[in-house]
């Protein structure tokens, strides 16, 4: 059936979305290992957002949450919350998935303030679980060498299935932030697991203009370690999405204060491997032309951000290696 599926798929690929060989990523020939599945669409709408989703909801079951970085107030990138209003009437049994964030943020730093934001920034349609508004719990995090557990929302055990819906971005300290930051970051409890990714060994570093230059690798690897222990947690019943749409330099979390989107919207990307998704996702930017993608590639090599990519692999958790299936071609 895998055979059939990319025997069909090398058919499909979009020229654009083949090659992608612009340093630092490195060319497609030069990856080794085995090839995974990634689908395109170009179409921007709920329409798009639902085609891509049919793909690789397979194993989507059961109770299932959402996982989606849902912004300051008022934030300006965010995914358009009429399209994840259709996505999500069309999954059962599914609400979106949040936690309280590290910083000393006015909306999102408690769970009173947090709804309150998800108020004002219309996520309103559907139930929003803050995972950790009740507790923490530890998930074991195999082959790390910076983490051995990693403390995410309680809540999140009592999910069958995630699908990780993700603005693909910027971001300040990671470089940028894809499905992998999502949920590495995003899952991670407000108070114990985004310290155990963010202070590392510099606990006194954090909040400082210096931290993303202390800790890039290692902040890259503690992040991915984070998400290696939700990812195994759910097994074959997680997804991925990527919205290549309003990429800021910045993420979603800078809200208001974000910077404006220098890099043209691509399109969605979908998989089931995590690595597969956001390697496709950072090719398809870096294929652009400099003067479009000059903003956001500075920003991921000045923070170590495809250190993401290359430690995903060293973990087992994917494949860099992929072949695109344009929906707009079917």
């Amino acid at each position: 059936m895998l055979k059939k599926l990319l025997t069909a798929a090398l058919l499909s690929c979009s020229i654009a979305a083949q090659c992608f060989a612009a340093e630092p990523a490195s060319p497609m020939e030069s990856r080794t290992g085995e090839t995974s599945v990634v689908y395109f669409t170009r179409d921007l709408s709920a329409a798009g957002l639902k085609k891509i989703y049919d793909r690789v909801k397979e194993n989507i079951t059961g109770k299932v949450g959402i996982k989606l970085h849902t912004g300051e107030k008022n934030g300006p990138n965010i995914l358009p919350r009429e399209w994840v209003k259709e996505l999500q009437a069309d999954i059962p049994d599914s609400v979106i998935v949040e936690t309280n964030v590290y910083y000393p943020s006015p909306d999102r730093y408690t769970t009173e303030a947090h709804r309150e934001t998800l108020e004002v920034n219309g996520w309103t349609f559907c139930p929003v679980d803050i995972l950790d508004e009740e507790g923490t719990a530890k998930l074991p995090v195999a082959g790390g060498k910076h983490l051995k557990e990693i403390s995410v929302g309680s809540h999140l055990l009592n999910y069958d299935s995630l699908l990780v819906l993700t603005h693909f971005k910027g971001h300040t300290t990671g470089g940028f932030g894809g499905s992998n930051k999502n949920i590495g970051i995003g899952c991670a409890d407000g108070r114990i697991g985004k310290a155990m990714i963010h202070t590392g060994d510099n606990p006194e570093e954090w909040g400082t203009d210096k931290m993303w230059q202390i800790n890039k690798e290692p902040f890259m690897e503690r992040m991915t370690e984070s998400t290696k222990g939700t990812v195994d947690h759910f097994g074959k019943h997680i997804a991925y999405i990527n919205v290549l749409r309003n990429m800021s330099v910045d993420c979603d979390c800078a809200g208001l204060g974000a910077a404006a989107p220098a890099t043209p919207d691509i399109g969605i990307l979908a998989s089931l491997d995590i690595l597969a998704v956001d390697q496709a996702s950072i090719d398809m930017v870096y294929s652009l032309p400099e003067a479009d993608n000059q903003d956001l590639t500075e920003r991921i090599e000045t923070r170590a951000g495809l250190r993401q990519l290359s430690y995903m692999k060293e973990l087992g958790m994917g494949n860099d290696k992929y072949i695109i299936v344009d929906l707009d071609k079917e």
